[in-house]
C-alpha cells in the first residue's frame, strides 16, 4: 500500500502558474504509474495527466496539453504538477493517485489539495 500526500495549492490569478507536489510514502514508488486528478464543485472528478513508473511516457488530458507537465523524481519519492498560463475553469481540488505497475486502475490516492485561478 502507498500513501500520498499532496501539496502546493493556492489562490493564484489566472495566467499564472503553480506547482504542485505529490509526495508518496513508499521507497518501492517506482513500481507505481502516477496520475493527477481534479475535480471542480459540481462536477465529477476528470483525468488532468499521468506519468509512468519510469517516468519515460508522459499523457494528458487535452484541456490542460501544452500548459501543464507532470514530473517525478524518484529519489524524493515525489511526482510534480506544474502548471502555467492558469485558467479560471482549472479551478478545482486536485488529487495525485498511484497504480501499480500493470494493473489499470488507480487504486491509492491523496486527500487534495484546492488550486483556486481568480480572473
Amino acid at each position: 500500500q502507498v500513501q500520498l500526500v499532496e501539496s502546493g495549492g493556492g489562490l493564484v490569478q489566472a495566467g499564472d502558474s503553480l506547482r504542485l507536489s505529490c509526495a508518496a510514502s513508499r521507497r518501492t514508488f517506482s513500481r507505481y504509474d502516477m496520475g493527477w486528478f481534479r475535480q471542480a464543485p459540481g462536477k465529477e472528478r476528470e483525468f488532468v495527466g499521468g506519468i509512468s513508473w519510469s517516468g519515460g511516457s508522459t499523457y494528458y488530458a487535452d484541456s490542460v496539453k501544452g500548459r501543464f507537465t507532470i514530473s517525478r523524481d524518484s529519489a524524493k519519492n515525489t511526482v510534480y504538477l506544474q502548471m502555467t498560463s492558469l485558467k479560471p475553469e482549472d479551478t478545482a481540488v486536485y488529487y495525485c493517485a498511484a497504480r501499480e505497475r500493470g494493473y489499470a486502475s488507480y487504486d491509492y490516492w491523496g486527500q487534495g489539495t484546492q488550486v483556486t485561478v481568480s480572473s
